[in-house]
C-alpha cells in the first residue's frame, strides 16, 4: 500500500522480454540504498516487486496483465517514471491510500495554466467515470491528487508547482497516457 506521495523519479534503463514476462530496469535519481529484494515499489502507480537492487538500478519482472493494463507496456528507454516505496506501519499518510492496482489508463486531453496553477484534463473509459468524485482522491501515475471537476467523460486536476516539478507530470502533455487508480472508498 502506498500514499501517492512520489519519493523519486527514475529513468527506464532497459526493458526486455523473457517469454511473456518483461524485465524492467530503472535507474534511480536518488539511491534507495535500503530497498531489498522482495519489496513493493510503486512505478507510475503500479505495484511491482523488486527482484534486484544493484548499483542504483532496480529490476522488476512485469506480468503480461500489468503490461497490457498500464502505461508500463509502452515505456521507452530513458523515459522518466514516478517511484514510491510502500508504507510502513506507523507512517504518516500525506496523500491517500493507493493500492498500486491500476484501474485503467487515461489520456491527457489538455494541459493548461489556470490562475497560476497547472491543470490537466484527463479522459478515462466511460465505465470508470462513476468512480470519479468531485473533490475526491484519485491517483494519476501514482500521484495522490484531488479531482477538481468532473464532466461526462473527463476529469480535471490541478497541480501545485512542487508536485509538477517533482513528478513525471512535468514531462506529460496532451495525448500522453497515464495510469489511473480510483480511490478505494469511491469503489464501494
Amino acid at each position: 500500500m502506498f500514499s501517492g506521495i512520489i519519493e523519486a523519479l527514475g529513468g527506464v534503463k532497459n526493458i526486455s522480454r523473457r517469454g511473456t514476462v518483461a524485465l524492467l530496469q530503472i535507474k534511480l535519481d536518488s539511491v534507495f540504498s535500503d530497498v531489498r529484494v522482495g519489496e513493493s515499489i510503486s512505478v507510475n502507480g503500479a505495484c511491482l516487486t523488486v527482484i534486484k537492487n544493484e548499483g542504483g538500478v532496480l529490476s522488476f519482472e512485469v506480468m503480461p496483465q500489468t503490461l497490457k493494463g498500464t502505461n508500463l507496456g509502452a515505456v521507452k528507454i530513458n523515459e522518466r517514471v514516478n517511484l514510491e516505496r510502500s508504507l510502513k506501519a506507523g507512517d504518516r499518510i500525506s496523500g491517500h491510500f493507493v493500492l498500486g492496482h491500476v484501474d485503467c489508463v487515461g489520456i491527457i486531453r489538455r494541459k493548461g495554466n489556470r490562475g497560476g496553477t497547472i491543470s490537466f484534463e484527463i479522459a478515462v473509459p466511460p465505465e470508470f467515470m462513476k468512480y470519479v468524485l468531485p473533490r475526491g482522491s484519485i491517483a494519476v501515475d501514482g500521484i495522490s491528487l484531488t479531482v477538481a471537476e468532473k464532466k461526462s467523460s473527463v476529469f480535471h486536476v490541478y497541480i501545485i508547482p512542487h508536485t509538477l516539478k517533482n513528478t513525471t507530470l512535468l514531462f506529460k502533455g496532451p495525448s500522453d497516457k497515464v495510469n489511473v487508480e480510483f480511490d478505494i472508498l469511491a469503489k464501494k
